[in-house]
């Protein structure tokens, strides 16, 4: 047995694999020595306050809101009566995700709660709203294009079927 084949074995992957994980945590922890050479009680409670936040408010908030995804997006199963979830919820699932993240990220700048921003860029702080809601539109409808084509598609040999008994 070769000893690439050995190591794949044992460890699971490649070897390259193992080397770009532990380059990753090799920036990761250089990263974070950067980060603590400031301020560190302040990113310690930041750190701390965001996994709390996420943790004691965000999941529980997103959950429940799944599950009410759920229960309005269910298929009846065929003569047991049980639901099943329909495929179009993950194209709800997903733009709201993605726009929910960039929410989170630029919150700031969308609800114009940022009064330094332009004294530090130079650049207009207004037109973050539009653009905001412009990518959520975006990522909808194109969901929603995506989710009529593969319907559409998985359609057609039911209607190929059914022209073809006529």
């Amino acid at each position: 047995m070769s000893v690439p084949t050995a190591f794949r074995r044992r460890y699971g992957a490649s070897p390259l694999h193992l080397l770009l994980v532990l380059v990753s945590f090799t920036l990761a922890v250089y990263a974070g020595l950067r980060l603590f050479e400031g301020d560190t009680l302040g990113v310690a409670v930041w750190f701390v306050g965001a996994a709390l936040l996420h943790d004691l408010v965000l999941l529980p908030l997103y959950s429940l809101t799944d599950r009410a995804a759920q229960a309005l997006f269910v298929a009846r199963g065929p003569d047991d009566g049980r639901t099943a979830p329909r495929v179009s919820l993950n194209h709800v699932r997903v733009p709201a995700f993605v726009s929910g993240v960039l929410l989170l990220v630029w919150w700031p700048l969308v609800f114009r709660q940022v009064g330094h921003y332009t004294a530090a860029t130079a650049l207009p702080a207004d037109g973050f709203l539009g653009r905001w809601l412009l990518i959520t539109a975006t990522l909808f409808a194109a969901s929603a294009v995506v989710l009529v084509v593969r319907t559409w598609r998985w359609n057609r040999p039911q209607r190929q079927a059914h022209s073809a008994t006529k």
